[in-house]
């Protein structure tokens, strides 16, 4: 397979998840201001998944720069990858329509994170692909936020439990860390 069919197929799953997201927002109920008070924690929950599908989907395709072959693991590797992203809209519109109640909280968080580790496994199926020398490798270096996202998703999911907005607070923490533009790969080509 080549890396443009396997870009490809990943930029549709992620476009459909998206789609799927936005379908699930309600229109409100109303004709003033106070129609959409009932709405805020859903469009919130919304922007969160937006950010962060569309931070996966930046640097995923930031990766592929650096990748000229396929193999059956990467292919399995990035399929991990995009089960976990396409549980974003299921988990946007719980944690949106419980208002961040903890359990839902403590559950998006458990995705966010699977999703992170899934986005390692594929690094290191890309690397192990391209050796220790590849541009990938090359470009992450010691991956300080790759290795602290996980860490923070760790730590959110039981705060999750004792005041459900610290762990809000780190998954956007979390997302705003990684909107700052990651140059590593582009200087590295």
């Amino acid at each position: 397979m080549s890396r443009d069919r396997l870009e490809a197929f990943s930029d549709a799953v992620i476009a459909i998840v998206i789609t799927i997201m936005v379908l699930e927002l309600t229109v409100p109920h109303g004709e003033d201001w106070g129609a959409l008070r009932p709405l805020i924690p859903v469009f919130l929950a919304y922007v969160l998944s937006f950010v962060s599908l569309g931070i996966y989907w930046n640097n995923h395709h930031h990766m592929f720069l650096t990748v000229e072959r396929i193999n059956g693991r990467i292919l399995w590797a990035n399929l991990h990858l995009l089960f976990w992203l396409s549980l974003f809209p299921f988990m946007t519109g719980w944690i949106g329509e419980s208002g961040f109640a903890p359990f839902p909280t403590a559950v998006y968080g458990l995705v966010s994170l699977l999703a992170a580790i899934a986005y390692f496994i594929l690094q290191t199926a890309i690397i192990a692909e391209h050796g220790p020398d590849s541009k990938l490798a090359a470009a992450l270096g010691r991956d300080l936020k790759g290795k602290s996202s996980p860490v923070l998703y760790l730590m959110a999911i039981p705060l999750a439990f004792v005041y459900r907005w610290i762990s809000v607070g780190l998954y956007v923490f979390v997302a705003l860390m990684w909107l700052v533009p990651d140059r590593r790969i582009e200087s590295t080509l």
